[in-house]
């Protein structure tokens, strides 16, 4: 089946082919590190990496580019009211943002460019707006994107700008539809900036929030590449005046598709501080659930289908896993020997074509997962009946293991286990060794109060904790 996705520029579902054969180049728009990153956040960048994953997964080289937003309006107000210089303000969320990346098993991506070290990038972009004629200056020393002579201006958004007001502008980073306007390449320092700014060719100043991404994009990607991703919100004004500075600039087309993740909504309603719902990685982690089991929830329901996130739902992910963890953990229990030459039952030869076809069709998750599930449900039939080969369960880690890759969801977390809990486990060992049956269940025992169960494999005892 050809690999399929839904372009939001042309508002249909296309077949994929890079630019460049075998290789694929990528941008996705990260986060404005002003604050710890909220779980509809990483909802969008849990489905980039499902994306990129089933990428390399099909072949493809991929090159894949995450901005961090260090400086905007956000990140100045909020190193203003701390005191403390914009770096000293972004440096701690920067590091959150990666931590949280780690626990949720999202692959690092080849390039992380922060905007404050690629400044003179977009006064080198802007410049050629300037010799294009679509940026002029303001009085206040400010330079605009002049829409009006950019004819493409809304194609992304589906806008209409015919009845647009000429020299109508908008200074802050974000606005709505109804406020379309000319919109900031470069903001002349005022006093709310403080000591944050860079000299330019047009005065003390700093970027617009928009550039930064067209000019971050382009110089790790070139100037045209192949896939572009965010959030729905940030269809406009953000990607929209993305593709009017880049196409401007260069003539060029900017990116050739465009994938957006709908929005994350928590227990039916818009997720807000004032409802007492607004949830970090952080918050849920408190909760004593798994990055696993968050990454679980946030990928399993399809990217362009707006999320539902209930703590009930954690609930239904945990069980999701462990009844996978169990399916590998019996799997394991009864590969015997050294890894024979593999091969698959029918009913996972047809999980593995279901699986790899729901994905390339728009990254179809919750097919593929479906895939995944009969398969457990079929295994498990077959091991109850005695009539699973060695070489069929062999076959099917072997598949899972390959999945694996795709997902990120099916090697169960490493659990650090206590140094005592490991003797004690060796002692249960030995004593299982010396038909010493009476102090070998007492060893499990002693195990179970610290938490721990014991699971005896052909490739021996192994702990997992209750």
């Amino acid at each position: 089946m050809a690999l399929r996705f839904f372009n939001t520029l042309s508002r249909s579902v296309e077949d994929f082919q890079p630019l460049e054969d075998g290789h694929v180049r990528m941008y996705t728009c990260g986060p404005t590190v002003y604050n710890f990153a909220h779980i509809g956040n990483f909802r969008a960048y849990i489905f980039e990496d499902l994306l990129r994953r089933h990428l390399k997964f099909k072949g493809y080289h991929v090159t894949q580019v995450m901005n961090l937003t260090d400086v905007d309006d956000k990140t100045i107000r909020g190193a203003r009211e701390k005191g403390v210089s914009l770096r000293e303000y972004t440096k701690p969320y920067v590091d959150a943002f990666f931590d949280d990346l780690r626990v949720l098993g999202v692959e690092p991506v080849e390039y992380y460019p922060a905007a404050t070290d690629h400044v003179q990038d977009m006064i080198t972009l802007i410049h050629r707006l300037f010799e294009r004629g679509l940026a002029y200056q303001s009085d206040d020393g400010s330079i605009y994107f002049s829409i009006a002579k950019f004819p493409a201006y809304g194609k992304l958004a589906h806008l209409d700008v015919s009845g647009l007001k000429a020299g109508a502008r908008v200074a802050q980073d974000e606005y709505e539809k109804e406020n379309v306007a000319d919109f900031a390449l470069w903001k002349a320092w005022d006093e709310a900036d403080g000591d944050v700014y860079w000299d330019s060719p047009w005065g003390r100043g700093r970027p617009g929030w928009h550039i930064e991404c067209s000019a971050m994009s382009m110089r790790y990607l070139g100037e045209s590449f192949d896939i572009h991703t965010g959030g729905v919100d940030n269809i406009f004004p953000h990607h929209e005046d993305e593709i009017a500075q880049s196409e401007g600039a260069t003539g060029k087309l900017f990116a050739r598709f465009w994938l957006h993740c709908a929005h994350l909504v928590v227990d039916g309603r818009k997720m807000s501080k004032s409802l007492g719902n607004f949830h970090t990685l952080r918050d849920v982690l408190t909760r004593n659930y798994s990055g696993r089991e968050i990454r679980y929830i946030l990928m399993a329901t399809h990217y362009r289908q707006s999320l539902n996130f209930t703590f009930e739902g954690l609930d239904a992910a945990r069980a999701a896993l462990q009844r996978l963890d169990e399916f590998i953990l019996r799997l394991q229990g009864q590969a015997t020997g050294e890894e024979p030459l593999t091969r698959l039952p029918i009913w996972a030869v047809e999980a593995k074509t279901r699986f790899a076809d729901c994905l390339d069709d728009d990254l179809n998750i919750s097919g593929a997962l479906g895939a995944l599930f009969d398969m457990v449900h079929a295994g498990n039939k077959a091991m109850d009946a005695g009539a699973f080969a060695a070489e069929e369960i062999w076959g099917v880690l072997e598949l899972l293991d390959e999945w694996h890759q795709v997902l990120g969801l099916l090697r169960p977390e490493e659990e650090s286990v206590d140094p005592k809990a490991l003797a004690i486990l060796e002692l249960r060992e030995q004593a299982r060794k010396a038909k010493n049956w009476a102090e070998a269940d007492r060893l499990r025992e002693e195990l179970t109060v610290r938490g721990w169960t014991v699971q005896d494999t052909a490739q021996g005892p192994k702990l997992k904790k209750v």
